[in-house]
């Protein structure tokens, strides 16, 4: 087995950050009127600034495909070039269609090449499951090098015209129709961007990572689904498919909208996360005083304390001083949210030889959870 190292990191965020008083003027309104939710959502997630790859005209700027090829070319120099990738492994839940797949579409912008692709599904998960196979590839010596990549283009998936025609159908049936809140909740939460690691068998460059070890789990087989695109959550908690329901029904029920059950998404998320997270880590030695660098991928500041009490609870506390965020200033980028997180902490001057970096990227569509941890060479 070779030993395997992120030797490169690169961010795109597509055109200026948009301020929260902006994310409607972006969106659009729903129905004529501004939305009551939006403040309550935003006084609770803290998110201060985002991007969208919409420009100030209201047009669509790059579709997820896009994204990942930007990203692609930004991770790419005169020393390593887009023609050397071995490997491209590409995570998002936000794919611009449903065939082909992802990571097939991002190939066919960068065109430099035949080479391997994957395409792992999932909400935010994928970026890291996508981290994994090239993780894996590296070190069984499929290949010298990989590269893997979050991104997501969400801001398409939440704008108004997607909930017209369900507005438009309820405007049939009562006086003064509004979108349910767990739809209307995420379009508050979510942001566009991409992020991509090169992983080779060799350090190389400023601040190599060396990726010791990568863990998952599921509990899928405990609880219903919470975050869900595609399809409609009946009463006895399992999931419809749009290809079941009739077409014409398609969006006067928004069925590709994403949606959370917020109720589910505050009982479970932290409660089998710090059990998974304890998990990973038990697995593999690591002790919470070993960690120096905490990255947890969460969807808002509402949970920041609420995670902290829970490994408290749990016995596997990590330490305020060693945690690491930048949701504020970015957003949540689903399965892009870690990449750029990596990449600022890397770039920031902060590491020393001997680090350990924890990666923590939970995953509420049906409660998954993925780890990584790195040491800096």
């Amino acid at each position: 087995m070779k030993d395997v190292y992120i030797n490169r990191i690169a961010k795109f965020l597509p055109n200026s950050p948009v301020q929260n008083e902006q994310m409607e003027e972006k969106l659009g309104v729903i129905n004529g009127k501004f939305s009551k939710a939006r403040r309550i959502v935003l006084r609770n997630n803290r998110i201060k600034t985002r991007y969208y790859a919409i420009d100030e005209n209201g047009e669509v700027t790059h579709n997820n495909a896009q994204l990942t090829a930007a990203v692609v070319e930004e991770l790419c120099d005169v020393n390593f070039t887009k023609q050397d990738i071995e490997l491209l492994s590409c995570g998002t839940s936000s794919p611009d269609q449903i065939l082909p797949s992802h990571a097939a579409m991002a190939h066919g912008f960068l065109k430099n090449g035949n080479m391997e692709i994957n395409s792992p599904s999932g909400a935010c998960c994928s970026g890291m499951n996508a981290m994994k196979y090239a993780f894996m590839s590296v070190k069984t010596g499929q290949v010298s090098n990989a590269v893997c990549t979050g991104s997501e283009r969400t801001s398409s998936w939440m704008r108004s015209e997607v909930f017209e025609n369900e507005v438009s159908h309820l405007k049939t049936l009562e006086e003064n129709p509004i979108i349910s809140f767990n739809k209307e909740f995420l379009r508050w939460m979510l942001s566009d961007g991409a992020g991509a690691m090169l992983l080779e068998n060799e350090p190389k460059g400023k601040t190599p990572l060396k990726i010791e070890w990568m863990e998952g789990f599921s509990y899928a087989h405990e609880v219903e689904t919470c975050m869900y695109a595609g399809g409609e959550k009946l009463e006895d908690g399992t999931l419809k498919a749009w290809s079941e329901y009739p077409a014409e029904v398609w969006g006067e029920m928004a069925l590709f909208a994403m949606k959370q059950d917020t109720r589910l998404l505050g009982d479970n998320i932290l409660v089998k996360g710090v059990d998974s997270l304890k998990q990973a880590c038990e697995k593999n030695g690591v002790k919470s005083t070993e960690i120096d660098y905490y990255l947890p991928h969460i969807s808002s500041y509402y949970f920041k304390e609420r995670l902290y009490d829970e490994m408290t609870k749990q016995g596997f506390e990590i330490q305020w001083d060693k945690w690491f965020i930048n949701l504020e200033n970015v957003g949540n980028i689903g399965a892009a949210s870690i990449y750029i997180m990596l990449e600022e902490l890397a770039n920031s001057g902060k590491l020393k030889k001997g680090d350990n970096i924890l990666l923590s990227v939970p995953e509420s569509a049906r409660f998954s959870y993925a780890y990584a941890f790195l040491t800096v060479c």
